[in-house]
């Protein structure tokens, strides 16, 4: 039996119609259309909390700066002053002192961050109990509220008949007005701050530690790694993205504090400033709060603000500037 071995004609492929060019332009006619409606769509959905956004957030800003331009009376009206509020912060000694004060304030509560990290890494460990506890406890000065805080420290602080004097007592030691003394006020109230804060820091830290794989543990530890090394090898180096981002939240709030600051000082009364160590603690917002609606220089304090804000803007460049010299991502 003989074997066929010649090439066989090749079986032409079904031709496709092409579709006529009227077909393609109104497709694509079709999906503009889609397209545009989609996209009207999408701005219908976020216009609520964008007009809010403005209304509230934008507008006030811009009006702020206007308003620094301008010499603001006590009863309304303004007057266009040019730079002149701005020349005289940069002359006021009572600015210079209240922007130290609150640089004091920030690094003081920057300290808390490593006892943040303490926390986390504590409650992280394996077999650890009555986690949820723990960070309930911790976490709870973060919600309650500021006033509610002032009044409770004020009352810890109290040189007379306070819970701390009265424990210092007891070993022999005698106990300052905290609040009152000018050499105490800045650890004062800066504890109180880490205080506030150390719960929220240690939430985030603790999310960041558990999003690190164990698999780099395993490695280092068949490398022979013990805990400390493996904390400054890879704990450290896979947090850092972390510790970044309380790190920069941190200065934002600690440079905008004003409330608890205000109220565990001695709020301003009709009578004056009656706590001798107020101006020793005064931070940046409580004098724009002095200049602007005690004093009645509303212009100046709008230029006060305006500062701070540049000054905000400033640092949180800076850190991003510097995190890529020690933040590792991956």
């Amino acid at each position: 039996m003989s074997i066929d071995t010649r090439p066989t004609a090749a079986v032409p492929a079904p031709r496709v119609p092409a579709a006529a060019p009227g077909d393609a332009r109104a497709r694509r006619r079709r999906e503009r259309r889609f397209l545009h409606r989609d996209k009207w769509w999408g701005y219908a959905l976020i216009a609520p909390a964008g007009l809010g956004l403005a209304v509230f957030y934008l507008w006030p800003v811009v009006e702020t700066l206007y308003y620094s331009f301008n010499d603001w009376g006590a009863f309304g009206g303004t007057t266009w002053t040019g730079l002149s509020n701005y020349r005289t912060l940069v002359t006021d000694p009572e600015f210079w002192h209240s922007l130290g004060n609150t640089a004091i304030y920030t690094v003081l509560v920057l300290l808390g961050i490593p006892l943040s990290m303490l926390l986390a890494v504590l409650l992280n460990l394996k077999g650890m109990r009555g986690t949820g506890v723990y960070r309930t406890l911790y976490f709870l000065p973060v919600v309650t509220m500021p006033a509610a805080v002032a009044v409770v420290w004020r009352w810890l602080y109290n040189g007379d008949v306070g819970i701390i004097n009265q424990a210092l007592s007891v070993v022999g030691v005698h106990g300052t007005y905290w609040v009152s003394d000018p050499a105490t006020v800045h650890f004062a109230v800066a504890v109180v701050g880490v205080w506030m804060t150390v719960g929220y820091n240690m939430i985030l830290l603790l999310a960041g530690l558990q999003s690190i794989p164990q698999d780099y543990y395993e490695a280092a530890s068949l490398d022979g790694a013990g805990r400390v090394r493996q904390f400054f090898s890879v704990t450290l180096p896979l947090l850092s993205p972390t510790v970044f981002f309380t790190t920069v939240l941190s200065v934002i709030q600690s440079l905008q504090v004003f409330d608890l600051v205000y109220l565990i000082l001695g709020a301003n009364t009709g009578a004056g400033i009656t706590n001798p160590a107020y101006t020793d603690g005064e931070t940046v917002v409580m004098l724009f709060f002095q200049k602007a609606f005690y004093d009645n220089q509303r212009g100046y304090g709008a230029a006060i603000v305006c500062a701070l804000f540049v000054l905000i803007l400033a640092l949180t460049a800076v850190q991003f500037r510097l995190q890529k010299r020690w933040v590792h991502y991956g």
